[in-house]
């Protein structure tokens, strides 16, 4: 089955928990499993829960003009299935707030080599459900996007979220930024932020989740370019 075929993929037995994988675009083709996975969860995330229409594809994956070698995905893992997902994206390149949402930004969208935008971020509906203090799929997203930029050299991300997120991150640490109004998309209300983060903010998330070990590991040519564990 799919979950046998995973753990086969991934080298897991079905008992094995891993957090957060990051894998660069370029190694798609390494980790088909992964890819495939992910982009069922966003289809059932984006297009049956949000509404997102132009995303529909009759084989229940979604995947768009930004899957390139250029982006680098996040998983989070659960007993060797995708529970949740996450894509960066350089802003020093084509991304969705300049070229599928420019609306959501009042002047020119944040560009530099320290700032990437998160998107699809998505996690099943059987994982959401936490308490402060316990370590849920979203929270381990949010951990590793902020341990993977630490690693990086990238301390900002700019995030289109709900305008409730604004608070929440602000009071993980992060400075929060509106850069526009919210907007309708879909059936919810975006707006797009600019967040940047540094040590408190990792601090602030790992007390919150009551787990202070990192979450993150780097897979293919991203563990390679980086093989040192991560210490942040």
């Amino acid at each position: 089955g799919g979950l046998a075929a995973l753990n086969d993929g991934l080298g897991l037995s079905t008992q094995e928990v891993i957090m957060i994988i990051a894998v660069s675009g370029a190694d798609q083709a390494e980790f088909p499993h992964l890819f495939e996975q992910s982009s069922r969860l966003r289809h059932q995330v984006f297009v049956e829960e949000m509404g997102w229409e132009d995303l529909r594809r009759a084989d229940g994956c979604e995947f768009d003009q930004f899957d390139d070698e250029h982006a680098v995905h996040h998983f989070c893992i659960r007993d060797g299935a995708v529970v949740g997902y996450q894509r960066m994206l350089p802003t020093t390149r084509p991304n969705l707030l300049s070229s599928v949402f420019p609306e959501l930004c009042e002047g020119t969208p944040p560009s530099s080599d320290r700032i990437w935008e998160l998107t699809r971020y998505c996690v099943a509906p059987e994982h959401r459900d936490g308490r402060r203090g316990v370590s849920t799929a979203g929270s381990e997203l949010i951990a590793g996007f902020v341990e993977w930029g630490m690693s990086s050299g990238i301390d900002n991300v700019i995030i289109e979220f709900e305008p409730m997120w604004v608070l929440r991150a602000m009071q993980l640490q992060f400075l929060a930024r509106p850069l526009g109004f919210q907007r309708k998309i879909g059936n919810q209300q975006i707006v797009a932020t600019q967040v940047t983060f540094g040590q408190r903010t990792i601090d602030a998330i790992r007390a919150f989740r009551g787990a202070h070990a990192p979450v993150l590991e780097l897979w293919g040519r991203l563990g390679e370019a980086t093989p040192q564990a991560l210490a942040v």
